[in-house]
């Protein structure tokens, strides 16, 4: 697993609140430290904002059909 990865991953478990607490901490602590991930998480928050405006119907059902094998391919 590539370290791009592995930060989609962490990202992904810190705003689903599925981190442990000390794994939060660390996190939490890094953010104070690293503008880049900060700025890597804030885009990651808009892209749920955005993508979670969608209606089911506004997307071409062949896009929609792809999208879980593309996530499942991201992985």
């Amino acid at each position: 697993m590539t370290a791009e990865n592995e930060l989609v991953k962490l990202v992904t478990a810190h705003l689903d609140e599925a981190l442990d607490p000390d794994t939060r901490a660390r996190f939490d602590q890094h953010l104070t430290e690293c503008d880049g991930c900060e700025n890597y998480l804030e885009q990651f928050r808009a892209t749920v904002r955005t993508v979670g405006k969608v209606r089911d119907e506004e997307l071409d059902p062949a896009f929609r059909n792809r999208l879980p094998d593309a996530f499942r391919d991201f992985h």
